[in-house]
């Protein structure tokens, strides 16, 4: 569903058309703004609204916006034309072009209070889509986000590009009002966009196109036909408030990783993944088994300062299964507004293999796990330091090194889920 509204008025009723859209300026607002060229300077000096200047009445500023119809970049078309006068031919074209292409058209107040009531109803949705996430195929996949959701969303495609951020993206789409933002890409998408969201109450959807999707396991959104499903859960409309956080001010939905967990993330670089998907992950770890070396640990949380001797530390605000460094109590809770702090150590490679054997074990049976070289523990915040230096992943992506200071935010992000 395109989101453009296009607006035409004879000069006897501007000021009619102005008052109009001046009682509908909050629904007008979410939706991007064309007029020929004396309407839409009246109008945004009126209300303050962006709105696009097409060429005059005069000059064929009917004609353009009708070529746009004709493109399906319409939404809607409210025109309030002179009563008395005849038909012109411009306007028999854009009247016929709407019709042709199902597109809304008013000429009289009447039409269009009924088509902005219809406006003010549906869902404005800005889609951040990474078109170099994972190994699907963009250009299917973006088709296919358009096909399920715009028969039911007047929905914004924002591409992310080496210059454009997902930050700015999500920036945009608060500045016009979205009632949704929908993320299409990796955890690195998805952590960025949700990480922009945390405090604003704007419902976040997932679709996962990386190579882990590892926040999109831990919401439950299938690994199976996961566009497909992921939009489906979209238009379910089903939202629930989980936790969020921040490391060193950086936002953070899944967790940080200091030691093995950041020298693996960094190891398996972009064209590892695109070759090998999540095995990449496993190459790469496999590799690092035997090189992490022990370092010294300082936390404080809660007023308390504990030292520790370890390999691994993560501090998790979620994690699927997967996520094995992570699930020193077997399960990681999204919405108890605590972080989840797991230490583990080994002497050797087997040992190793055997702790993250037992990990995983605990995170299918949901039990913690007890074993000495495995230490969990909760808390809202915390500092970690250590000796020596020692590198931090969050979200996948490394951003840093120790100190490091992460805070939960409970119910910092809404989200849609199953």
């Amino acid at each position: 569903m395109p989101n453009t509204i296009a607006f035409i008025a004879h000069n006897d009723r501007k000021d009619e058309l102005v008052r109009f859209v001046s009682a509908h300026q909050p629904t007008f607002a979410r939706y991007q703004l064309i007029g020929t060229a004396r309407t839409a300077e009246r109008i945004q000096a009126a209300t303050g609204l962006a709105i696009e200047q097409r060429l005059s009445y005069s000059l064929g500023g009917t004609v353009q916006i009708a070529a746009e119809v004709a493109s399906g970049n319409i939404l809607a078309v409210i025109v309030l034309g002179d009563p008395e006068a005849e038909l012109e031919s411009n306007f028999i074209t854009l009247l016929r072009l709407c019709n042709l292409y199902n597109v809304a058209i008013a000429t009289n107040l009447a039409t269009a209070e009924a088509i902005v009531t219809r406006l003010a109803k549906t869902h404005v949705a800005h889609l951040i889509f990474n078109p170099v996430s994972g190994q699907r195929d963009a250009d299917q996949d973006l088709s296919l986000i358009r096909e399920l959701l715009e028969p039911h969303l007047s929905l914004n495609v924002h591409l992310t590009t080496a210059e454009i951020q997902p930050e700015e993206l999500v920036k945009t789409a608060l500045s016009n009002n979205a009632d949704l933002v929908i993320a299409a890409g990796g955890d690195g998408t998805v952590s960025a966009v949700a990480g922009a969201l945390i405090g604003t109450g704007i419902p976040l959807g997932i679709i996962p196109r990386g190579t882990a999707n590892a926040f999109a396991v831990a919401l439950g959104i299938p690994a199976l036909l996961p566009v497909r499903n992921a939009c489906q859960i979209i238009l379910a409309d089903q939202t629930r408030k989980v936790d969020a956080a921040y490391c060193n001010h950086i936002p953070m939905i899944l967790l940080a990783g200091i030691g093995y967990e950041a020298n693996v993330v960094e190891s398996a670089d972009r064209a590892l993944k695109k070759q090998w998907g999540t095995l990449a992950y496993l190459m790469s770890g496999w590799r690092m088994l035997d090189q992490q070396p022990v370092f010294q640990i300082e936390i404080e949380a809660e007023g308390e300062t504990y030292q520790f001797e370890s390999r691994a530390l993560t501090i998790a605000n979620a994690a699927p299964p997967t996520s094995i460094l992570a699930q020193g109590a077997g399960e990681v809770l999204m919405n108890d507004g605590l972080l989840d702090v797991t230490i583990a150590t080994a002497e050797n490679k087997i040992q190793a293999v055997t702790t993250m054997l037992s990990l995983l074990g605990a995170a299918i049976t949901r039990t913690e796990l007890n074993q000495q070289n495995v230490i969990h523990g909760r808390t809202q915040r915390l500092k970690v330091s250590t000796d020596p230096v020692q590198k931090v992943v969050v979200d996948g992506e490394i951003v840093g090194t120790t100190p490091i200071e992460v805070e939960c935010i409970p119910d910092g992000l809404t989200v849609f889920a199953p």
